[in-house]
């Protein structure tokens, strides 16, 4: 009786075109990769912020404010930025149709800047009563990262 033998020849072949690929791809990749870090930047550089911009600031004794508009409410009773929040989105509307592009949508964008001591809760609720006021989308705006 004889004993079966495997032929191993396909293996091999398969192994060497491999090697050959792999010989020729190998010195193609990338050997670094260059970032582009941007330079910090210097006292002259003044951002301008957009006029369209709306910022709800929490205070650290929970008051809100609007772009510098005090007395706003608090974080446990935020009506009346909700009312003012409605009443510049109405103006927004208006103005728009006033206009002669008349683009029909505004921009109703709405960052929330609050304290790092604040607790999520009170945030929660601000992003809430903005979202009732028609502001989408909603963003948290962040300052210092220490």
């Amino acid at each position: 009786m004889t004993k079966p033998v495997i032929n191993v020849t396909p293996l091999i072949d398969v192994l060497l075109v491999l090697l050959i690929i792999f010989m020729v791809v190998t010195p193609t990749k990338p050997s670094a990769f260059k970032a582009k870090v941007p330079s910090e930047p210097t006292s002259d550089d003044r951002v301008i912020p957009d006029a369209q911009t709306l910022v709800v600031v929490v205070g650290n004794d929970a008051g809100l404010r609007l772009n510098g508009e005090t007395s706003l409410g608090t974080v446990d009773d935020p009506a009346k930025m909700i009312e003012r929040l409605k009443a510049v989105f109405s103006q927004r509307e208006a103005n728009s149709e006033l206009s002669p592009a008349g683009e029909g949508s505004i921009q109703r964008s709405v960052f929330v800047k609050a304290p790092s001591t604040l607790n999520y809760g009170s945030v929660a609720r601000v992003v809430d009563a903005v979202k009732q006021s028609g502001a989408d989308p909603i963003a948290l705006q962040i300052d210092d990262l220490d």
